[in-house]
């Protein structure tokens, strides 16, 4: 393995971000542990309750002609996976080309979970080839493709490296026993801002509604993230208990925060495009954006911060699509970036929290402060101490209601 490469998050500035999580809530040496114990025992405390049954039953796969067209393509989210801006390529996924012979394409296709969703899902229902092998869902839009059989099982036993996946992973609520899918990276919900912009330091969402900003934040599409943390701020324990009542009320908080001019845009994956061109200089952000954003920039001060309230953690898994001619390659991908070495090199560049065991070992060997990072392997004590919450597993018939409620919000 090449020595790691990584843009700036190992930088000063993203060392203060480390080092101000640290000191917040990981003062006690003791909670760090290793990657087993810390982000087992954190993903663990997210865990959603057990969705409805439903799941894919044997479903005829098409033909898989791994073994004759050496192709795997790759649809995933935007700044998830290490970029190397000299040579315009991403270096992980050039080694695995070296080292496997199969020609991987990558393609930042995915905006938020219900627009791809919505633009691929009537192929798939067709069984018309989407032109991916493997696509990256969250937890919860998992479990709709899942349920709605969607995407072809895996042969674990040809990905030993599988078994290196965390624990508390191994046998999720939407996917017993990991037959569909394998997680790719997990991450926090939280607010992001730019500290010379703002006369105070933000600690909570109330905090954001505050003439310096107004017009000038951005929000997540992702109502399991903005609705959730609005929740939060209005005292709802998020993991359960509440319904379409606390739901609404988050809701019409935002709307009336947009109709002050509070919040300039709702947006997905490309809301980083507004910070970094300074339309927006404060939001509700997912936590290893503002690493890259930092790098991208060169701007040290933009801050993530878990509001008072409490944050969100979520999930996003690969899979393979129904309509797949390559499930063996892209299992093959997959396996590769299990590797603890693999996985170290990714999570020194995104920044997000990673699911496989063995790579903060392999970090510390670089970078030993980077690999003490709450941001990527997280303590079950930050979890707790921070109030960070997993949204639960949705019934069909209150995800479609809430998902109405929520697009209308966008003018949807």
């Amino acid at each position: 393995m090449a020595p790691l490469r990584r843009r700036p998050p190992a930088d000063p500035a993203v060392r203060d971000l480390v080092r101000a999580a640290r000191s917040a809530q990981l003062s006690r040496r003791s909670l760090l542990g290793t990657a087993a114990l810390g982000g087992a025992a954190s993903l663990a405390a997210c865990a959603p309750p057990t969705p409805p049954s439903g799941g894919a039953a044997a479903v005829q796969l098409p033909e898989d002609v791994s073994a004759t067209d050496k192709v795997v393509r790759w649809a995933n989210w935007t700044a998830y996976l290490d970029y190397d801006e000299d040579t315009k390529q991403y270096p992980t996924l050039e080694a695995f080309i070296k080292k496997t012979g199969i020609k991987a394409t990558y393609s930042e296709d995915i905006e938020d979970n219900d627009s791809y969703f919505n633009k691929i899902a009537p192929q798939l229902r067709a069984k018309q080839d989407i032109g991916k092998d493997i696509f990256v869902f969250t937890d919860w839009m998992a479990n709709r493709v899942i349920r709605e059989q969607l995407a072809q099982p895996l042969e674990i036993i040809r990905m030993p490296n599988a078994s290196n996946l965390l624990d508390s992973l191994k046998d999720v609520s939407f996917d017993p026993g990991r037959n569909y899918s394998l997680t790719w990276q997990s991450g926090f919900a939280g607010i992001g801002y730019d500290k010379t912009k703002v006369s105070k330091e933000i600690k909570s969402l109330d905090d954001l509604w505050t003439p310096e900003l107004k017009g000038r934040i951005v929000v997540l599409s992702e109502f399991r993230d903005t609705v959730a943390l609005v929740m939060q701020s209005q005292g709802v324990d998020i993991t359960g208990g509440w319904g379409r009542t606390q739901f609404e009320n988050a809701v019409n908080l935002i709307e009336q925060k947009m109709s002050e001019g509070y919040i300039r845009r709702i947006k997905g994956n490309s809301y980083l495009e507004d910070l970094k061109s300074g339309n927006a200089i404060a939001g509700i952000v997912w936590s290893g954006d503002l690493f890259i954003l930092r790098a991208e920039t060169e701007n040290d001060n933009w801050q993530f911060v878990i509001p008072e309230s409490g944050g969100t953690l979520w999930s996003d898994n690969m899979m393979v699509p129904i309509t797949s001619t390559h499930r063996r390659n892209a299992m093959t991908l997959m396996n590769y970036y299990y590797e603890p070495a693999v996985a170290a090199e990714v999570a020194a560049w995104v920044n997000y929290v990673c699911p496989v065991q063995g790579a903060q070992e392999e970090l510390a060997k670089s970078d030993p402060e980077l690999a003490e990072s709450p941001f990527i392997f997280p303590s079950a004590e930050y979890i707790k101490d921070n109030n960070i919450q997993g949204f639960p597993a949705l019934s069909p018939q209150d995800d479609q209601a809430y998902s109405a409620i929520w697009q209308k919000v966008q003018g949807n």
